[in-house]
């Protein structure tokens, strides 16, 4: 079993920047992929990041691109998500996910294509 912690959330205003992190224990990341998601009150969940991991070519959603930088810390076993220029609708529950079998290299926005999740972390973004 895999368990991934995220960290990193926290209360900030438009134009701010915040790093999320995502550990894993159990094994290491290597070989398959980790995701970045975010839930809004009301809303469905979405993509935001991907990055395979072994050779870390990433991939982002639309309305993140230029703004979001996930990056991976192999020495750590991290997976981090940089976010800059914060804007109040970032706001939302920040999920890590994990894919053990390369399932989302191909398809990284759907979700069903991940093993294992965190618990999510809170990012509030005040105008």
């Amino acid at each position: 079993q895999v368990q991934l912690v995220e960290s990193g959330g926290g209360l900030v205003q438009a134009g701010d920047s915040l790093r999320l992190s995502c550990a894993a224990s159990g094994r290491t990341f290597s070989g398959g992929a980790v995701g970045w998601f975010r839930q809004a009150p009301g809303k469905e969940r979405e993509f935001v990041a991907h990055i395979r991991w072994s050779v870390g070519s990433t991939y982002y959603a639309d309305s993140v691109k230029g703004r979001f930088t996930i990056f991976r810390d192999i020495a750590r076993n991290l997976v981090n998500l940089q976010m800059n220029s914060l804007k109040p609708e970032d706001t939302a529950v920040y999920y890590c996910a994990a894919d053990i079998y390369r399932g989302s290299w191909s398809f990284p926005t759907n979700e069903k294509t991940y093993d294992y999740w965190g618990q999510g972390t809170q990012v509030t973004v005040s105008s």
